[in-house]
């Protein structure tokens, strides 16, 4: 059986980048690493794993910092905010996830109906995009309904969906806010990435509680 194993390159120092040798590797054989993101600092390695745990790896020692299980299903993504003190986290429970970088306290909790594939954090506003659908093997067996593969939005304090995008033709896979948080851009099963361009009233747009 193949252990999952996470491991740490320097970029700036030659001898390494050239025999392409990892400075430390941490095997984790338990459940794979799904994705992974920096934390603050570069101190850490927050990582996901297909059975829905969050583990903080030390990029010094390799020790296992923290661990926590909100997701009962595979994390397919995570993705850090602006200033890296917070991460969201898409499963295929159907949820993302809003977490505290440092502490790994789960803040907020983001419900749709479908496995997420991909979620994203706007530099600039409460809002957090999200992306997803069905497994791509199951896309041809079942009736293709409109507005299936649309992008959602929800605003990240109220944990209300407050829009949807749509266009793709398939699993949207892969989401990510400009950093000027002016646009944000999608990429599909389907093969194309769409960039949308957002309109003035979206800036001014508050939720009514």
């Amino acid at each position: 059986e193949k252990s999952c194993i996470v491991n740490f390159f320097f970029t700036r120092v030659y001898h390494y980048t050239e025999d392409n040798q990892p400075y430390l590797s941490i095997p984790c054989s338990e459940h794979k690493i799904t994705s992974a993101v920096w934390g603050p600092l570069g101190e850490f390695v927050i990582a996901g794993h297909e059975n829905g745990e969050i583990n903080q790896f030390s990029a010094k020692s390799g020790d296992i910092l923290k661990k926590i299980k909100e997701h009962t299903k595979q994390i397919n993504d995570i993705q850090s905010s602006v200033d890296n003190t917070m991460f969201i986290t898409a499963s295929k429970d159907n949820t993302a996830k809003l977490f505290d970088s440092t502490s790994l306290d789960h803040i907020k909790t983001f419900r749709t109906e479908r496995p997420v594939n991909s979620a994203a954090i706007s530099p600039i506003m409460d809002h957090v995009v999200m992306g997803g659908g069905q497994e791509a093997m199951e896309v041809t067996t079942t009736s293709t309904r409109i507005g299936k593969f649309e992008a959602r939005f929800f605003h990240a304090a109220y944990e209300e969906e407050f829009g949807r995008v749509k266009g793709h033709f398939g699993p949207i896979n892969c989401v990510a806010f400009h950093p000027d948080g002016k646009s944000y851009s999608s990429g599909g099963e389907d093969g194309y990435v769409r960039i949308h361009y957002f309109d003035p009233q979206y800036f001014d747009f508050e939720l009514e509680v």
